[in-house]
């Protein structure tokens, strides 16, 4: 993988081909992860070179995320490039298991109490990328884009991304906003936007930045057959992750191993540096809740695909075919 910064769009900002996904950092899909373990993690990002950390003001209930990252980047902001996400907040629900839910709210007021929150948890005066997290149905994408245009112009965010978005809503919010990147999930397994949005953003010049890429660990191969995700752990909700689809996902798991056994890298780094090369990607973010976790896919950043390798990946995405669940829109 080529290890060189990437332009966001036309902007003066620039990210590596990987990035830390923070949502992991805020233990509310996996038990167990400490504040302790989050620092942890984003210092053995830095360590190994990876700045670009993504977080967002819904990742915890009360910004844990966030608050992990400012106590991990102490007095290095600027040797970071911040991305954050507005427009997506937790409400107390008694009738859910846990008991809360994520409400999207694409209001202007919302959006900028919600980036000044943020900002405040992060300890900075800006964000390098700052997202719409997801459109509002229920609120004109052109007045979410016009609070981005504020906050662009009042210097809280140097460049602006919509995530999670169809290109109908990609293209009005543009029409208000100028977009350097937008942010959507993209794996080996799930490339729906290769129809639509992958060409939209190459044609405006546009950085597209993948969540998913290792399918929630899927992809990691470490999953074994059977095996069956507690309540605690998000993963049991998606057909991916049971029955039939589950075995068919560890057989294509399985058709990837002797790949990446023949090029001498770990299976992560082979998919994470598939991903990162493929027309259009601009950055691939993977999740951690641990240093360990990092400095194993860390390590794609020196996985040099050839052509054989990439004709084996592609055949058995061929053989694999369409995959179960559709993405965010």
């Amino acid at each position: 993988m080529n290890p060189e910064p990437r332009r966001l769009g036309s902007s003066s900002v620039f990210v590596g081909p990987l990035g830390l996904g923070c949502w992991p950092l805020a233990g509310m899909t996996r038990g167990g992860v400490t504040r302790e373990a989050a620092v942890a993690t984003v210092h053995a990002a830095l360590d190994a070179g990876i700045t670009h950390l993504d977080t967002a003001y819904c990742y915890g209930e009360r910004g844990e995320s966030e608050l992990a990252i400012r106590q991990a980047i102490g007095g290095q902001r600027d040797a970071v490039v911040l991305a954050g996400k507005c427009g997506i907040h937790w409400e107390p629900d008694a009738g859910a298991s846990p008991p809360r839910r994520q409400v999207v709210d694409g209001r202007p007021e919302r959006i900028r109490a919600e980036v000044d929150e943020s900002l405040v948890r992060l300890g900075t005066d800006r964000f390098d990328l700052l997202y719409l997290h997801a459109p509002d149905p229920a609120v004109p994408i052109e007045e979410s884009a016009g609070a981005l245009q504020e906050l662009l112009d009042a210097g809280k965010a140097r460049t602006i991304g919509l995530s999670n978005a169809s290109v109908g809503n990609l293209t009005r919010f543009a029409a208000v906003c100028p977009l350097a990147a937008c942010q959507m999930p993209f794996n080996m397994l799930q490339r729906e936007i290769e129809a639509d949005v992958l060409p939209w953003c190459i044609d405006r010049g546009v950085a597209l930045v993948a969540y998913w890429p290792l399918m929630k660990g899927l992809l990691a191969g470490r999953m074994r057959r059977g095996q069956v995700f507690p309540p605690s752990d998000s993963r049991h909700k998606y057909p991916i992750f049971n029955g039939l689809e589950f075995e068919r996902n560890l057989d294509f798991v399985d058709a990837l191993r002797p790949v990446a056994a023949r090029l001498h890298c770990d299976l992560p780094d082979l998919v994470l540096a598939w991903t990162a090369e493929q027309p259009g990607i601009t950055s691939v973010l993977f999740g951690a809740t641990s240093p360990e976790q990092v400095r194993e896919n860390a390590q794609a950043l020196a996985c040099d695909l050839d052509d054989d390798a990439r004709r084996a990946i592609r055949a058995a995405i061929e053989a694999r075919g369409p995959v179960a669940g559709r993405r965010p829109v």
